[in-house]
């Protein structure tokens, strides 16, 4: 079995966890995606993530197997939701945003180590709401947060470069414990 932990991420890393983006972006790419495909999320994004200790990596074996962001914070791209609505509008959330794992350690599930770890993480500290957006192209995303129990709960729009403002509508999901 192998050792795997989650740890705040630092500048050291930063090679690391973009080339881990740029292959979700490949991926995103070959799935037909237009989500990230516009130069987000790109160095500048990642460096202030973690500078201001929002930025996650997925350890394994001393290696780092992904990273994900998490921002327990009111989101603006959250404020409008259509054809639905969140379930908790009073208590605080965490979102876990730019969740991506490197191409070789694809296929071992690990997503779900990452995110029960960031889960358990906000939950020590009192959240017990959470959200995530995900383009409607992205399958292996949905999968991943309906099989934790988060439920579908309308649709928002993030401010991304896009060419269509359309290709920045996102499905919304929620998961409240």
């Amino acid at each position: 079995m192998s050792l795997i932990y989650i740890k705040r991420a630092t500048l050291a890393a930063l090679p690391d966890i973009m080339a881990i983006i740029d292959n979700a972006k490949a991926l995103l790419k070959a799935d037909g995606s237009p989500q990230w495909q516009d130069g987000y999320p790109d160095t500048a994004t990642l460096k202030r993530d973690i500078a201001v200790q929002q930025c996650w990596l997925l350890m394994v074996d001393g290696k780092i197997a992904g990273t994900a962001t998490m921002v327990v914070a009111d989101d603006p791209n959250y404020h409008q939701i259509y054809n639905g609505a969140w379930q908790n509008t009073t208590d605080p959330y965490a979102t876990i945003h730019r969740i991506a794992i490197g191409a070789d350690f694809g296929g071992q599930h690990l997503s779900h180590y990452f995110f029960s770890n960031l889960i358990s993480a906000a939950y020590r500290d009192g959240i017990r709401n959470f959200r995530i957006d995900t383009h409607d192209l992205n399958k292996r995303m949905q999968a991943i947060v309906t099989s934790f129990g988060y439920a579908f709960r309308g649709k928002i729009y993030v401010d991304e470069p896009a060419e269509n403002p359309e290709d920045n509508a996102r499905r919304a999901y929620e998961l409240n414990l």
